[in-house]
């Protein structure tokens, strides 16, 4: 059985999930969606992209609306910038050397130049960065996770799990052997049953909402509740509301609408209820391992 939720009360068979949006001060429409959504009550957590933006307005959200009961929100930790035309770069260094730069001194747009040119130390300064700067801004992180999974390679997960013990945080790591882990080289194991050990969660299951196909939004969501195993489970969502910004920024702006709208349809809260699932968010997470420190 997974420990962290056998030290919250759970028992072996529980299917405990965190619904989770990503992506929050991208831009402007995944701000609004944010506040409009935490009124909806169904998604549990959230994470900020720093180095973007429209972060200012998300910290600026945050700062306004903090005592709000269901306000749980993690950084979003951002090394790639993917879109043609909106692009971001990183917060600690304008440095070539760093390896984190493209020619046009932006993040790369793909992770797999960031796994081979990145320096794992300048990794380690910019998530720090990222991480120092959303706290400044106010906001009670409650977590860490990483955009496009990019941290999820044998050179940058170390760094990003001595983050996460830095700032005595949860982050989004799955246990070994998962698919996410699945070809990692043993150190990596060890990694993270240290981690593990220090009070860190592991996570049994990761699953999101397909970003190239956004018919159906419902059915898929029903396939990916069914789908969760017992253990604890992370399932991930890309909300933005539809308007102009996000057409011309991005090429799956369908899927990320179509997000926004299912944590708004009666229907999907239902789907949860009925699937016997519970719903949780990082902040239990960060309190118990902190309390376990």
């Amino acid at each position: 059985m997974n420990p962290t939720l056998q030290k919250l009360g759970f028992d072996e068979n529980a299917r405990v999930v965190i619904l989770h949006a990503d992506d929050i001060g991208m831009c402007q429409a995944s701000v609004e969606a944010y506040a409009d959504l935490l009124e909806a009550g169904i998604m549990s957590s959230a994470a900020t992209m720093v180095p973007c933006p429209w972060f200012p307005a998300a910290a600026d959200f945050f700062r306004a609306h903090q005592t709000y009961p269901r306000f749980d929100v993690g950084v979003h930790l951002t090394l790639n910038s993917e879109w043609k035309n909106f692009r971001w770069s990183a917060l600690s260094t304008r440095d070539p050397a760093s390896g984190l730069l493209d020619a046009d001194g932006y993040f790369h747009s793909l992770a797999a130049p960031t796994h081979e040119f990145a320096n794992p130390d300048a990794v380690e300064r910019e998530l720090t960065a990222q991480v120092e700067r959303a706290l400044a801004a106010g906001f009670g992180v409650t977590h860490m996770d990483s955009h496009m999974l990019a941290l999820y390679h044998p050179r940058l997960l170390p760094a990003y799990i001595r983050v996460a013990q830095k700032f005595c945080l949860p982050a989004f790591l799955t246990r070994p052997r998962t698919p996410l882990t699945e070809g990692m080289p043993e150190e990596i194991e060890t990694l993270l049953h240290e981690a593990q050990a220090r009070g860190m969660a592991l996570f049994d299951h990761f699953d999101a909402l397909a970003l190239d196909q956004h018919e159906n939004r419902l059915q898929e969501a029903r396939r990916a509740l069914n789908a969760l195993p017992a253990g604890l489970s992370a399932l991930v969502f890309h909300p933005c509301r539809d308007s102009a910004e996000v057409r011309v920024m991005a090429p799956d702006w369908q899927c990320r609408v179509a997000d926004y709208e299912l944590f708004l349809n009666e229907d999907f809260r239902q789907m949860i209820f009925d699937a016997g699932v519970n719903v949780i968010g990082y902040r239990l997470l960060r309190n118990t391992m902190r309390q376990g420190n």
